[in-house]
């Protein structure tokens, strides 16, 4: 006869110890994960953290610009404001020393402007209309090229290549 097969029960201790290895195994992968996972939450948290503060930064930065942006530019234009003042007290200016005072505090006002990049749109007769540039007030007989300057009527100015206003000019006529 055959011998009989051994009961799984009988086999007995090894499947036991065999489950016992694998949950041990499995609770210490598991803790393992565990402190993974809090470590990179803790990252996480502390990376949100530092962009919102960056953010923050850059938004009290943002408001202090715009708050004190005008300041250089006031801060140079003090000088201009001395001159006036200067000039205005003396009674009996001559038209020369009034004339003399004006061009000073003219060339004054000019430094402080271009300093800031302030600069003056003044297009020289001949040159091509721009209509970025310039404004046309009328177009006149000349005798020069078409859709060229004439004369300038009022300068323009640019701040940093934008176009505070435009220069006013005459443009000569087509022939």
């Amino acid at each position: 006869m055959s011998e009989p097969t051994p009961h799984p029960e009988s086999q007995g201790d090894n499947a036991p110890a065999s489950e016992l290895d694998a949950l041990s195994q499995a609770q210490a992968d598991l803790a393992i994960l565990q402190a993974k996972n809090a470590d990179l939450a803790d990252q996480y948290l502390r990376a949100k953290a530092e962009a919102e503060n960056a953010r923050r930064r850059a938004e009290d930065e943002i408001a202090k610009a715009r708050k004190f942006a005008v300041e250089s530019f006031a801060e140079s234009l003090l000088p201009v404001t001395d001159s006036l003042e200067a000039g205005l007290v003396i009674k009996d200016a001559t038209p020369e020393q009034i004339r003399e005072g004006a061009q000073a505090t003219l060339r004054q006002l000019t430094a402080a402007l271009e300093r800031n990049k302030v600069m003056a749109i003044n297009p020289a007769a001949g040159e091509k209309f721009d209509p970025h540039q310039h404004q046309a007030i009328s177009v006149v007989p000349a005798d020069q090229d078409a859709n060229t300057v004439v004369t300038v009527l009022q300068k323009g100015y640019l701040i940093a290549e934008r176009v505070l206003r435009p220069a006013l000019v005459t443009v000569a006529a087509p022939k």
